[in-house]
């Protein structure tokens, strides 16, 4: 679930427990819905209306109490399919209660984020440090820069106050050397980290019977470049990673010294392509792409590629906001540059959620795989034809099996 405040995905949360069903052929466990997932639970562990502890599938708990039951599974949560009588079921994510803990019920709060007080972290390493935002704070490079003057009093008692630290920030903050690897958090309206909220976290959605445009989702590591206009024939260009402004082709990413993001805009020319746009548009201050980097190397190249491809799926710019992806993809095109595939631009959203599930199985088109037509895909993006910025997305369950 992505954390409103943080922009953020949080892997352990306090829920509602929605309904309890049986599961056929199993005597001693049951499922437990929350949302649009369902989980295996010990029977009689919980009661429709039950609040609970849930682990978000692809996370890591300590090997530690209460956690040693999952010392067989490397203490991960990952997708779990079972055979039934009747079919299959999937257990997506761990459900634990109150007592667990030793805590008491009146302790749990729905809502409530518990990622860093249990020590909650992915399961793959590499998502721990490509996806943590927390490498990169903007306090802690500032902290880190001030060296034992922050070790000391009154420094360290702000530091860890979320007050205190922001009156740190404005006197000793605003510096070139902190600023120089920040992503713009805030400095172009409507730009920020490219996390999708998954549709288990938001049933409610097949109510709306808006038509969707859906494309692919590509599986590799997401990619932000802007132009900013700074004068006249002036400009700051920015390459970013998930979390970190890359300030030159030298600087080390989370891959090493191999550092995809300028290669990308290298390979692709943004930079000039996106001075070429903002010349020949004018009011436009700045214009940013957004896109998936797949290669090789990044995230064991579920897309069986030979070298490096940038899928594009955000335009956004400082007239039109976010683009309606159809119309950005035409002028894409019109500099060569590749994007992620619609698949439909009038989808209709079915009323039953399990159907809903299975539409994101499949493969890959062969446009973004190279030719190949046996890529498992990682699932749909969803996005509202009468709003661009509302979007959301449908993970394959078939996919995360081996993923």
């Amino acid at each position: 679930m992505l954390n409103p405040q943080t922009g953020q995905r949080e892997l352990c949360y306090v829920v509602r427990i929605d309904s309890i069903e049986p599961i056929l052929g199993r005597d001693r466990v049951e499922c437990a819905r929350v949302g649009g997932w369902t989980i295996m639970t010990r029977l009689g562990q919980f009661k429709p209306g039950d609040l609970g502890i849930y682990f978000e599938i692809d996370s890591k708990v300590p090997e530690k109490e209460p956690f040693m039951f999952l010392e067989g599974k490397h203490f991960k949560i990952k997708t779990q399919k079972y055979k039934t009588p009747d079919g299959q079921f999937w257990s997506q994510g761990l459900l634990m209660a109150a007592e667990d803990f030793s805590w008491n019920k009146e302790d749990l709060h729905e809502g409530d984020f518990l990622t860093k007080e249990l020590g909650v972290t992915y399961a793959d390493p590499e998502d721990n440090s490509r996806k943590s935002k927390s490498s990169v704070d903007k306090y802690q490079k500032m902290a880190q820069r001030m060296g034992k003057k922050f070790a000391k009093q009154p420094y360290k008692w702000l530091m860890k106050h979320k007050l205190g630290r922001k009156i740190l920030y404005l006197f000793f903050g605003n510096n070139k050397k902190d600023n120089a690897k920040s992503w713009p958090d805030g400095k172009f309206p409507g730009v920020a980290r490219t996390d999708q909220e998954r549709a288990e976290n938001m049933t409610w959605i097949l109510r709306d019977k808006t038509p969707f445009i859906v494309t692919q989702k590509c599986d590799g590591s997401s990619g932000t470049y802007i132009l900013e206009r700074k004068g006249k024939n002036k400009f700051e260009f920015y390459v970013c990673s998930r979390n970190v402004r890359m300030a030159s082709k030298e600087q080390k990413c989370f891959y090493g010294s191999h550092n995809y993001y300028w290669e990308v805009a290298e390979k692709y020319d943004i930079e000039n392509k996106m001075k070429a746009w903002l010349n020949n548009a004018p009011g436009r201050d700045w214009v940013c792409w957004q896109g998936e980097i797949c290669a090789p190397g990044i995230q064991k190249n579920p897309h069986n590629l030979s070298e490096t491809h940038f899928y594009c799926f955000h335009w956004t710019d400082n007239v039109n906001g976010r683009r309606d992806i159809r119309d950005a993809i035409v002028d894409w095109k019109s500099y060569n540059m590749e994007t992620v595939p619609i698949v439909c631009d009038n989808y209709i959203m079915p009323d039953d959620f399990e159907e809903f599930k299975k539409s994101a199985d499949g493969y890959y088109m062969e446009e973004v795989c190279e030719g190949h037509t046996n890529c498992k895909r990682e699932g749909f993006v969803y996005y509202k034809t009468t709003k661009p910025t509302f979007s959301f997305k449908n993970v394959s369950r078939e996919y995360l099996l081996n993923h």
